[in-house]
């Protein structure tokens, strides 16, 4: 099994296709496993480096609190592990923060970033406070999560749009698995997210960059992607017709970021 010991943490990863090298991170509460598809349509067109974070998944377990910075060393680490000085970065929602603390504190290591349904924190504004869900009944959590997974998704909506219905069915054991397989790594995960706040380095980014959002998110709402666009300097801001899980509500979004990813440096 590919481990790599990082601040004492023993941090799995794999590395899946071929073509131009691209690290892969994931979302909060997220594992290898349950980004699979995700991590097989990038490795169509690229050579995938994706690993659990700390915590998660088939990485070590944590018992302290950590921060973001100390994620985005958990990024190098497995960047060091497989040999790879820079990589093109692809960030979703958590592991957009850990992409943006990544490029504004180790620039060299980033190529090209595409920063998905994610948030920069600060003036730019925070994603949706996460853990304050626990101290609600686990009725009135899930009708929070459907709605902040996409703001159209109350019951006459989620009624008519039969592929809905089966995304918010599959988010939902997702999320209550997590949350059981690692319950300690899940909390500290969200305390971690808690301290994000990039929003004043985001001019040093000197990468091209890809912001890519959901119209009707409602964990990273639209608003903290059109205001990362206006700091970060030449991002290009693209918005999806879906909410925080757009990448599977509108699956024309993999050929945009791959594209843009791919293009001719400037």
């Amino acid at each position: 099994m590919p481990e790599v010991r990082a601040d004492g943490v023993d941090l799995y990863y794999e590395v899946t296709g071929s073509g131009p090298p691209l690290l892969f991170v994931n979302g909060s509460g997220v594992t290898l496993r349950d980004s699979g598809l995700i991590t097989a349509a990038l490795a169509s067109r690229f050579e995938v480096l994706a690993y659990d974070h700390r915590g998660l998944g088939r990485s070590g377990e944590v018992a302290v609190r950590y921060t973001m910075a100390d994620c985005a060393e958990d990024a190098v680490a497995v960047m060091d592990a497989v040999g790879w000085a820079s990589a093109l970065v692809v960030g979703i929602s958590f592991g957009g923060m850990v992409a943006l603390e990544l490029t504004v504190s180790r620039p060299e290591r980033v190529q090209r970033l595409a920063l998905l349904c994610t948030s920069a924190g600060g003036g730019g504004g925070s994603s949706y406070p996460l853990h304050e869900l626990e101290d609600l009944e686990p009725e009135e959590r899930n009708t929070r999560r459907r709605t902040l997974l996409d703001s159209r998704f109350v019951p006459a909506w989620l009624d008519s749009h039969p592929d809905d219905r089966n995304l918010v069915t599959m988010m939902e054991a997702r999320a209550g698995g997590a949350d059981q397989a690692r319950p300690t790594g899940a909390r500290l995960q969200l305390e971690a997210r808690r301290t994000h706040d990039t929003w004043e380095r985001l001019p040093t980014i000197g990468c091209p960059t890809f912001i890519g959002c959901g119209r009707y998110d409602g964990i990273a709402p639209l608003r903290n992607s059109e205001a990362m666009a206006t700091r970060i300097p030449g991002a290009e801001l693209h918005i999806y017709e879906g909410g925080h899980a757009f990448l599977a509500q509108a699956p024309e979004s993999f050929d945009d970021i791959a594209d843009y990813l791919l293009a001719d440096p400037r």
